[in-house]
């Protein structure tokens, strides 16, 4: 009988995966509950008008055509019954259907976390998805239309007030994005206000931005920081967030309170388990651990089922860092770990991560590398990156129009990607009356 094979998510974890088993003779299916791979790495420069949704997105259906065995499924996963080899998925309309599997591989990768407060995330969008990035996008294009139209300057101050909470290579990439975006772009295009005005406040609650790179090149970024006019508020946790501001704690005694009107609040503060971790560590028998991720063994399966592996942000092994590299190398093991177990190569016996470095942008030829003891920052780092950033994007399409469209944001300093249509895009049917 032909195995089945089923991939849960489209991100890197389970491209990657998929790509390994394009010609087995075996049924794979891809199950997302969107249409396109999302290259996340430059979400942040979707959400600030840079780069368009379409350079950072690719149809799965385009990148798994050439692959005979191959299907995609648009549905959400719901739970899993590993007795009968079955995973129930949930359909746009919130109708189900069964997928049987005879090996699993779970890519489902992790949400935005706000930590008990979830009724933060009315005001403060997260940075995961692409609906996010155009949430966030729409949030800041409107906020500078809306002070242009304000008289005086005391009401346009917390529309031209934006707040980043927390200080990873998320947040200070949107952080310097606005900035740059308000003193460059958007410079000469208002008549009522002057955008390079804007304040664009980062609050992270260690003693540095970027704590997962090495010091020196945390201290470079934030010089630029610093530079570019982004307030760095180190040591605070953001308290309260509501419509109109948010309420910001000192950590330290005598833990001091501030209150910042802003009418633009943006959240980066951690990640946890997307809720399908919580039906499949049920379902498998297993606990979840940090984040509500999924312990996995040496070979990436979940204990006690061999053939069921948890890839990329989902997994946890080794304190590994929740990067695209790792999900792309997790991906290819397990798909490779069951190319083999369908007699078309060999087994590894163990998941070796090979760290590639880690990268952030800060603002204009000024980016930080970290490549093992290779530390780059400045205008060298900014070329790394953006080397390092083009040759994984999914498709030449998506590196020929990134590329283009850098090319022509530094050499005319415009932004084109910035259309707020009218109303919400999701209820906004009719927008014109009579």
């Amino acid at each position: 009988m032909t195995k089945r094979v089923v991939i849960v998510g489209g991100g890197f974890g389970g491209l990657y995966a998929a790509r390994q088993l394009r010609d087995v003779n075996a049924e794979v299916t891809l199950i997302d509950r969107g249409t396109s791979h999302l290259f996340q790495p430059l979400l942040y420069q979707c959400a600030t008008g840079l780069l368009s949704q379409g350079e950072i997105t690719t149809p799965l259906r385009h990148l798994l055509r050439k692959g005979p065995s191959l299907r995609v499924a648009l549905g959400e996963a719901h739970s899993i019954d590993p007795d009968a080899g079955e995973l129930t998925v949930t359909r746009l309309d919130g109708t189900t259907f069964t997928l049987p599997y005879d090996y699993l591989v779970v890519a489902a990768g992790m949400r935005q976390a706000y930590h008990g407060h979830d009724e933060y995330s009315q005001w403060a969008p997260g940075m995961k998805t692409l609906d996010d990035a155009l949430a966030i996008r729409r949030k800041i294009v409107t906020a500078f239309e809306m002070a242009e139209t304000l008289d005086t300057a005391e009401q346009r101050r917390p529309w031209l007030t934006f707040v980043v909470s927390g200080g990873g290579p998320t947040g200070v990439e949107l952080a310097g994005q606005i900035r740059e975006l308000a003193t460059r772009e958007l410079a000469d295009e208002f008549d009522a206000i002057d955008p390079s005005e804007a304040r664009v406040l980062l609050f992270h609650g260690a003693d540095r931005v970027l704590p997962s790179f090495h010091r020196k090149l945390s201290a470079a970024a934030q010089t630029t920081l610093d530079r570019i006019g982004v307030e760095t508020h180190l040591g605070v946790h953001v308290t309260d967030v509501s419509e109109t501001g948010v309420e910001v704690t000192e950590k330290a005694e005598p833990r001091s309170v501030t209150r910042y009107e802003a009418r633009t609040v943006l959240w980066t503060a951690g990640v946890e388990a997307v809720p399908f971790a919580a039906a499949l560590a049920e379902g498998l028998g297993v606990d979840q651990v940090a984040g509500g991720r999924i312990a996995v063994q040496p070979d990436l399966t979940v204990p006690g089922h061999p053939n069921v592996w948890v890839v990329g942000d989902l997994m946890s092994l080794d304190k590994l860092p929740g990067v695209a590299e790792v999900a792309m190398q997790g991906g290819r093991f397990a798909g490779k770990q069951i190319r083999a177990a369908l007699g078309h190569g060999q087994t590894r016996p163990k998941f070796k991560y090979h760290d590639l470095g880690t990268a952030a942008y800060i603002a204009r030829r000024q980016a930080i590398v970290q490549v093992g003891p290779i530390n780059l920052s400045g205008f060298l780092g900014w070329v790394s990156w953006g080397v390092i950033h083009i040759a994984f994007l999914a498709s030449p399409r998506n590196r020929m129009g990134t590329l283009l469209n850098w090319a022509a944001t530094l050499a005319t300093d415009s932004r084109r990607e910035r259309a707020v249509t009218y109303g919400d895009p999701e209820t906004a049917r009719q927008p014109y009356e009579g």
